[in-house]
C-alpha cells in the first residue's frame, strides 16, 4: 500500500477519535447540566484533560502495538510474548498519561497523585483499557495494511512467474521448429538445390515473422493465418502430392488478436507424425472463427505401430497444454484422440 494512503488512514482515524471525544464532551456537559460558560468545564480544559488521560496514552499504545508488538511478536506468532507486551504497553501508556495529567501544565491540579490507592488503581485500570482499545485499532490497521501489501506482492510475483513461464515455453517452441526446418533444408541441398532455395526463401519469411512478429503478447489473427500458410507451403514443397495438406479457414475477424504461434505446434506435430503422405489429404486442417470463439481442428493419418505421437518426437503435449493454460486459463478446451489410424486435435478458444 502506498505511503500517502497509509498516512491518510492514520490522519482519518485520529480525526474521528477527536470528533468522538468532542461528542462525548457535549453529552457529558448536557447530562451534568453544565454550560460552556463554566470555567471548570470549558472546551479548553476538557481537551487538556483528554490529551493527558486519553489521547496521549492512546497514541503511545496505538503506535506501540502498531510498530513493535505487531512486527516483533504477533506477525511471528509469538502469542504469549505478544499478550504480555500488550498489557505492559497499555499499562505503561496509562501511567504516562496519568503522570502527565497530574502536572500543572495540563490541569492545574493533581489528577492522579493525590488520589488514594484504590481510586488511583481503578483510574489506572480504566486508562489502560482505553489505551488498549487504541492499540487494538492500531493492530487492525497494521494487519490490514500488511494483508493488502502481501496480496499485492503475491499478485506481482504471480504475474512475473507467468511472464517467465510463458517466455520459457515460447523459447522452446521457436528453436524446435527451426531445428526441424534446417534439417530438412540440409537434406535437400544435395538432392534438389532448387527446392532447397525455395525452402530458404520460405524459411527467411518465417524467421522474420518469428523474430519480429511474435514478441508482442498478441498479434492479429490474420498474421497468424499468413504464417500458417507459409509454414504449410514450406512442407508441401517436398511432396509430389498436391492434396498432401488441406487447409480450410471459415469466418473473418479483421481486428481479432491472439497469442502468436498458437496452432503451429499441432500442425508441426502432424507433419512429423503423418505416415501416408500420398493420402488425399494426409493432413486436414480446419479453422473456424467468429466473434466469440476460434475452433481449430487438425487431423493426420499415422501408423499406430511405429508412430505414437509421444512427447519425445515432437513438441510435447504437456508443454502445449501448459502454454494454453497460461494464455487462456478457463477459456479453452483441448481434446486429443487417436482412433482408426487418425490422430485428431480439437482446440476451442473463447475470445470473449
Amino acid at each position: 500500500m502506498k505511503k500517502p494512503v497509509i498516512v491518510l488512514l492514520h490522519i482519518g482515524y485520529w480525526l474521528i477519535f477527536m470528533l468522538l471525544l468532542t461528542v462525548l464532551f457535549g453529552l457529558s456537559n448536557a447530562a451534568a447540566g453544565y454550560n460552556n460558560n463554566d470555567e471548570n468545564m470549558s472546551v479548553w480544559n476538557w481537551y487538556r484533560m483528554m490529551t493527558a488521560t486519553t489521547i496521549l496514552p492512546g497514541v503511545f499504545c496505538f503506535y506501540g502495538y502498531y510498530t513493535i508488538l505487531f512486527s516483533k511478536f504477533l506477525h511471528k506468532r509469538k502469542i504469549v510474548a505478544f499478550f504480555i507486551g500488550a498489557v505492559v504497553v497499555a499499562v505503561g501508556s496509562a501511567i504516562i498519561g496519568a503522570l502527565v495529567g497530574s502536572t500543572n501544565l495540563f490541569l492545574g491540579y493533581h489528577f492522579f497523585l493525590d488520589k488514594n490507592f484504590a481510586t488511583a488503581l481503578s483510574m489506572l485500570a480504566f486508562l489502560s483499557f482505553v489505551a488498549m482499545l487504541n492499540g487494538v485499532v492500531g493492530l487492525v490497521m497494521r494487519g490490514f495494511i500488511t494483508w493488502y501489501s502481501e496480496i499485492k506482492l503475491k499478485e506481482d510475483l504471480n504475474r512475473k512467474n507467468f511472464e517467465m513461464e510463458l517466455a520459457l515455453v515460447k523459447s522452446q517452441i521457436n528453436p524446435h521448429f527451426l531445428f526441424n526446418t534446417i534439417n530438412n533444408i540440409d537434406v535437400l541441398i544435395t538432392k534438389d538445390p532448387v527446392l532447397a532455395s525455395a525452402y530458404l526463401n520460405q524459411l527467411s519469411d518465417i524467421m522474420r515473422f518469428m523474430l519480429y512478429e511474435t514478441k508482442p503478447e498478441r498479434i492479429l489473427f490474420s498474421k497468424e493465418l499468413e504464417y500458417i500458410n507459409k509454414f504449410i507451403a514450406l512442407h508441401k514443397i517436398r511432396s509430389n502430392n498436391p492434396d498432401y495438406v488441406h487447409l480450410n479457414v471459415q469466418g473473418e475477424a479483421p481486428n481479432l488478436t491472439i497469442a502468436p504461434m498458437l496452432f503451429i505446434p499441432f500442425i508441426e506435430n502432424a507433419f512429423k507424425h503423418v505416415s501416408d503422405k500420398k493420402a488425399k489429404p494426409a493432413i486436414d486442417i480446419k479453422i473456424a472463427v467468429d466473434k466469440q470463439t476460434i475452433l481449430f481442428c487438425c487431423i493426420n493419418n499415422f501408423n499406430t505401430i511405429t508412430n505414437d505421437h509421444d512427447e519425445h518426437s515432437g513438441l510435447g503435449d504437456g508443454l502445449i497444454r501448459k502454454r494454453l493454460q497460461l494464455l487462456y486459463p478457463e477459456r479453452h478446451s483441448l481434446a486429443v484422440s487417436a482412433e482408426n489410424g487418425l490422430y485428431k486435435v480439437e482446440l476451442k478458444i473463447d475470445i470473449l
